[in-house]
């Protein structure tokens, strides 16, 4: 039984970045929702400060619940979702066997992973030394490289988690899609990259995740 909020949700975000992983849960919940464009965090300073009032961060996503709370961190907003809608399709219930892994997994990504994104796409904000930065950048791409071959070992597959189509797939069908590149993966994590095309297999033939998935990535 679910118990969907009728009173929509503000999304801020941008195409293609980390908010399409929660555009994707809240078309797969079938919750109401409004986007927002962030503009590019990125490159505009206009842009970071205006978000800076909702999450001093500058970053996305930020999701706008119907009372006004502010949420950040899309692993909070995934465990969210699945708390207001009381399902577990996207998320292992307390008694699933695979809700273990899913916690885990689920953290791995966002607190190792996603990180090497944040730091890597402009390293001079953190390594202000052009030198040093590009050093750093090569570093650190090379650790992200590392810790994907972590998450390989540990693909059930068909999807993540095995049969089961979870939000830890729909994590990897953006964050796939960044660096270090597909290519990469097709020939360096063949357990990610079968997870990956079914995960897209599965997007795409679901007409509500098919049209975010259009949105966010046009090109494919």
């Amino acid at each position: 039984m679910s118990a969907t909020p009728t009173a929509p949700m503000t999304l801020i975000g941008r195409p293609g970045w980390g908010s399409a992983i929660i555009e994707l849960q809240l078309a797969h919940y079938g919750l109401p929702h409004v986007l927002q464009d962030s503009g590019d965090l990125l490159d505009s300073e206009d842009a970071r400060a205006s978000l800076r009032h909702l999450n001093p961060l500058a970053q996305v996503p930020v999701l706008l619940l119907p009372d006004g709370t502010v949420m950040t961190e899309s692993a909070a907003i995934t465990l969210h979702l699945a708390d207001i809608t009381q399902r577990d399709d996207l998320v292992p219930g307390p008694t699933a066997p695979e809700r273990a892994a899913f916690l885990r997994w689920l953290v791995f990504l966002v607190a190792n992973i996603y990180p090497t994104f944040t730091y890597g796409d402009i390293p001079t904000r953190f390594v202000p030394d052009e030198t040093a930065a590009e050093a750093f950048e090569q570093t650190l791409n090379a650790y992200a490289r590392k810790l994907w071959c972590q998450v390989e070992g540990e693909v059930k597959g068909p999807c993540f988690l095995g049969d089961r189509f979870t939000a830890l797939d729909i994590y990897l069908l953006v964050m796939m899609r960044w660096r270090p590149g597909k290519a990469w993966f097709t020939e360096n994590a063949p357990l990610l990259d079968a997870a990956f095309t079914r995960a897209n297999d599965i997007a795409q033939s679901t007409p509500a995740l098919a049209q975010v998935m259009q949105r966010n990535f046009p090109k494919g």
